[in-house]
């Protein structure tokens, strides 16, 4: 792709973890590894679910771990998250969340359809 592509950025991913993944030495590893090529980074804040042991960085760790890879000359964004309300985590829904969509609503029609064979076979 590289190759290829010369002037494309490659886009890392990286989750923030309160005390685990946002010490600052982290940062700088990171930097040393993505200097070698056209790179960016995205850094996503934990988002906490029921059940899980992790936490979300604070505010002034996030930005500073964001500060401290800029400053040594690499792209970083945060990319914020979405659907903390929902308790959404890595983009799959924890809590009870009604699927209105057509493909759900035919597929719960099939099981009725189904539910109403068996029960007139059998009587």
């Amino acid at each position: 792709y590289l190759r290829t592509r010369p002037r494309a950025n490659v886009t890392f991913e990286y989750t923030l973890l309160k005390g685990i993944t946002d010490d600052l030495k982290l940062a700088d590893r990171l930097v040393k590894l993505l200097r070698r090529l056209p790179s960016k980074l995205n850094l996503i804040p934990f988002n906490p679910f029921p059940g899980t042991s992790y936490e979300c960085s604070d505010e002034p760790a996030i930005r500073a771990f964001q500060e401290r890879i800029m400053a040594q000359g690499v792209i970083a964004t945060v990319r914020r998250t979405r659907g903390q309300d929902i308790d959404a985590a890595c983009g799959q829904l924890v809590g009870q969340v009604a699927d209105r969509t057509r493909r759900q609503r035919e597929h719960l029609a099939r099981l009725a359809q189904d539910e109403l064979t068996t029960v007139e076979s059998a009587a």
